[in-house]
């Protein structure tokens, strides 16, 4: 890729290195959509022209008892209707060859998964309601979206791999993505990983100072990045924050240092993965 796309319109868009050479396709960019008021319309970001992805976020309350409720800011009530305005945005994207996937959890929100039949009852839920199932009361319309990302960042970790099996038991051709934290394994998210069903993987290398861009320094990114490699996913992403707003604690890459020091690096260790 010739240059790192840094958007001020999106908050935390994720730049594709394939760890799978042989399988993958052209890079991309994928990015969170949905939680600042500011970032214009899911339209907006689309006719950008650069997102191979749009992860919408986030399904922030589930498990537990609770009715599954969206959560997208200030750009509609998720506990209402209003949302369904975004059905002909989603279908837009998706004619420009976009993939739009729902995210489920977030930094904060009330969600867990507590028993294999939660694991079940959400994966249910998910694929009526957002997927390619039927529903009186579809969040967002009647669109249908592409698959599920798990932005898990709570809980003990369980379930989480039932819930990834159950939703591969609708469609096989559902596309599963994982955002898990640098640190590795990811103790939310590493069961799931494991179970080799996950198209994609954006790892979040921010906020977490032992794995993250320093003040100058790629070793600690690079060293994580080569652990990620490892894992049985159809693509690697570097998760990176559009700015550092956006992660205070730190790890924002700026544009020069991730052209002529963290791509090279991670390109050199590319030719050393073997499937």
């Amino acid at each position: 890729m010739a240059s790192f796309k840094q958007s001020s319109l999106l908050l935390l868009p994720l730049l594709l290195i394939s760890s799978f050479v042989e399988r993958s396709s052209a890079a991309g960019i994928a990015v969170y959509w949905g939680q600042n008021g500011g970032e214009g319309s899911l339209a907006d970001a689309c006719n950008t022209g650069n997102y191979q992805f749009i992860n919408i976020g986030f399904l922030a309350v589930f498990g537990n008892g609770q009715t599954p409720q969206l959560n997208l800011a200030g750009h509609c009530d998720g506990t209402a209707s209003s949302c369904s305005v975004f059905s002909d945005q989603i279908k837009g994207c998706q004619s420009k060859g976009i993939k739009v996937l729902l995210s489920l959890g977030g930094a904060s929100g009330g969600y867990s998964l507590n028993s294999a039949d939660e694991a079940n009852q959400l994966a249910s839920y998910l694929w009526s309601n957002f997927l390619g199932g039927s529903s009186g009361s579809r969040p967002l319309g009647d669109a249908v979206l592409d698959g599920i990302d798990f932005d898990i960042e709570a809980g003990d970790g369980q379930h989480w791999d039932e819930l990834a099996k159950a939703l591969k038991g609708f469609n096989q051709q559902l596309i599963l993505s994982a955002a898990p934290q640098c640190p590795f394994p990811d103790a939310h998210l590493s069961n799931a990983i494991n179970t080799g069903l996950f198209n994609y993987v954006w790892v979040q290398f921010y906020n977490n100072p032992p794995c993250m861009y320093t003040n100058g320094n790629i070793n600690n990114l690079v060293s994580s990045w080569n652990q990620w490699n490892t894992v049985q996913a159809g693509q690697v992403f570097l998760g990176v924050p559009a700015s550092q707003a956006a992660a205070p604690s730190g790890g924002f890459i700026p544009a020069d240092v991730m052209t002529s020091q963290v791509l090279p690096a991670i390109k050199g260790l590319l030719s050393t993965v073997e499937l």
